[in-house]
């Protein structure tokens, strides 16, 4: 019998993301979009592993289901870690994409080189009541001055992933997924399940 697996998302771009990458046999997965009337976990941890584990936790209250939750997002050390924990709401609460990224190119106008270094970090978590189960993935790049590429979401237009030579949003989904901060993360957890749980 099929084990049900909750992706504490409701980022159609996330969970289709996490499908794709994250296969263990016997597994189905829900998102939070069967959800609608659970309120949203509060992310105020300090850490992104902090926040990935208060939204699991939150939500296995909620439907007593084993829960898959991460915490992502964009670190630019020339900038003290920005937008780091608050990528999601960097230009303000509920803001779009295209505003945290207008904020975000305004904010590196003034560096150069390796000053325009940027990682992008993922904390995956696994958490069913008892086992608590946790993966961290990275992938690193620069910013660069102008939005690149229609793929992606999120900040993916502005990173440059040097390996591929050209940004996140430029790559087909298949080709990101090989190498995204999610996807190590994802494949990291996905050993460790097989491991810790069978």
């Amino acid at each position: 019998m099929a084990r049900t697996i909750l992706i504490a998302s409701t980022n159609r771009h996330k969970v289709e993301e996490i499908e794709k990458i994250f296969i263990i046999p016997g597994i189905d997965f829900i998102s939070l979009l069967k959800y609608k009337k659970i309120p949203e976990a509060i992310e105020d941890g300090k850490t992104f592993k902090d926040n990935a584990l208060l939204k699991a936790k939150h939500y296995y209250h909620y439907t007593q289901m084993p829960v898959i939750a991460d915490d992502s997002g964009l670190v630019v050390p020339a900038l003290n870690g920005e937008p780091g924990i608050h990528s999601a709401r960097y230009a303000g609460e509920q803001s779009a994409y295209d505003k945290n990224n207008a904020l975000l190119l305004s904010r590196m106008k003034q560096f150069t080189g390796e000053q325009r270094f940027a990682f992008f970090v993922c904390v995956v978590v696994y958490f069913d009541g008892k086992n608590v189960i946790f993966s961290e993935g990275r992938a690193e790049g620069k910013i660069i001055d102008q939005l690149k590429g229609k793929g992606g979401f999120g900040y993916d237009p502005l990173f440059y992933y040097p390996a591929a030579g050209k940004t996140f949003a430029e790559m087909v989904s298949e080709e990101k997924n090989r190498v995204s901060h999610r996807s190590r993360a994802l494949h990291g957890l996905n050993d460790k399940m097989r491991k810790s749980l069978g």
